[in-house]
């Protein structure tokens, strides 16, 4: 019955708008009613931003600003985007004419401004890549590393999640450009070190004081540039609190930490008890073992696409800081849900079988990198292992249900949800 009433519904509705609504209208009327059989904007494939708006792209628009357009529901740019590379190339080459210090977080941040009207985020080096989270550092002080930044942005094309901006590395002079053309607040916090480097510390919440000041070699400086989302004015975005979330306390526990039937609650609670959501943060949980990152506390999505569209994969800094040790905690929605979305897998196996290994796509995808070696080949390494448990904490749980296709979920599964 609900299948021939979509049908129809369908029909009858693309009819009824034919010859008098053009595309832009027809999605805002059917993204508009709350209609009983989900006609959401699926109806209408998968529509890029710039199909959702009536911007007219302009004759001198950026690259930046290009890519921004073919964002769509599903992902931040389609595989075959010819702006990804374009967009590395220039963020790593262009002229900076101005640089300030970004508001809020926790460590320093700095906006560069381009000569082409582009923006990047610049995250400096703080120590070589050999050194690791210091052991006695809770996640949410550890270091950003810029190495993870870079890496992070490889890894989620590979996996072909496409959910992370595109981010360089590239070396910097510190004096001609960063000093020479930084703002007022931000030049406050320059000195000499004793040793003749160039320092700076900029205003934050951790390590912006001398003691933990940013220094060049005497005053280069290498760092990451990621390219910026689209202006939330352009783009709204939503916030939302992870499930999984970390207590963020030195001695408190999250619920998910010691509740076993934590995820039975989760999926119960909208977005999460329907379509691709509970999915995309098993996706987001792979991912975040793999590069090791414990710092996620809230992700975003494109509020224009409704509750049916991808996470964003956004700040990373924090991994690829342990690569003897496996934080088994981050793979919680996997092991509490018992569940992976179908193409994620195959794509892990296809990893783990060979006849290119994880680590080796990374270091043949980050040997263009201005700033290569990206990554120490520990971390490289840590990458085949935790796949392989990957596949063993999947094992486990078709074990445990007795049957593959509750844990292994396909998408064909994910819009049948919707129904």
């Amino acid at each position: 019955m609900d299948g021939w009433m979509d049908g129809w519904m369908d029909g009858w509705m693309d009819g009824w708008m034919d010859g008098w609504m053009d595309d832009k209208s027809r999605i805002k009327l059917l993204s508009t009613f709350n209609w009983k059989f989900q006609i959401t904007l699926l109806v209408l494939s998968d529509p890029t931003y710039f199909k959702l708006n009536t911007f007219t792209q302009k004759k001198n628009a950026t690259t930046l600003e290009k890519f921004h357009l073919q964002i769509s529901r599903i992902e931040l740019y389609p595989k075959d985007s010819s702006y990804v590379d374009e967009l590395l190339r220039q963020m790593a080459t262009q002229p900076i004419t101005h640089v300030v210090q970004k508001e809020g977080g926790t460590q320093l941040k700095l906006v560069i401004d381009y000569l082409n009207n582009m923006q990047a985020l610049f995250k400096p080096m703080r120590f070589p890549r050999e050194q690791q989270t210091l052991p006695n550092h809770f996640y949410f002080t550890d270091f950003e590393r810029h190495t993870a930044e870079i890496a992070s942005f490889h890894l989620d094309r590979l996996l072909g999640f496409r959910r992370a901006m595109p981010v360089t590395g590239r070396t910097l002079n510190i004096t001609t450009e960063i000093y020479n053309i930084a703002d007022g607040e931000l030049l406050k916090t320059f000195f000499v070190s004793p040793a003749g480097n160039l320092c700076f510390h900029g205003k934050c919440s951790y390590y912006c004081d001398t003691a933990h000041a940013v220094c060049g070699n005497p005053d280069t400086l290498e760092g990451s540039f990621a390219a910026f989302l689209p202006n939330k004015s352009f783009a709204t975005r939503k916030a939302w609190r992870h499930p999984w979330r970390r207590s963020y306390h030195k001695r408190r526990k999250a619920q998910w930490e010691h509740d076993s039937q934590y995820c039975s609650l989760v999926r119960e609670i909208p977005p999460y008890d329907e379509g691709r959501r509970l999915l995309d943060l098993m996706d987001m949980s792979v991912f975040d073992f793999l590069t090791g990152n414990m710092d996620r506390h809230h992700y975003e999505t494109f509020k224009i696409f409704g509750n049916d569209t991808f996470t964003l994969h956004v700040d990373h800094g924090r991994g690829f800081g342990k690569p003897f040790h496996d934080e088994t905690s981050i793979l919680a929605p996997i092991l509490q849900c018992c569940m992976i979305r179908q193409s994620t897998l195959g794509t892990l196996l296809k990893f783990h079988n060979g006849p290119i290994r994880l680590s080796a796509a990374m270091k043949q995808s980050m040997a263009k990198d201005p700033v290569a070696p990206v990554l120490w080949e520990p971390h490289l390494i840590a990458l085949d292992r935790r796949i392989g448990m990957i596949l063993q904490a999947i094992r486990e749980c078709v074990n445990r249900e007795d049957s593959d296709q509750l844990v292994v979920q396909s998408e064909k599964k994910e819009k049948a949800g919707k129904s």
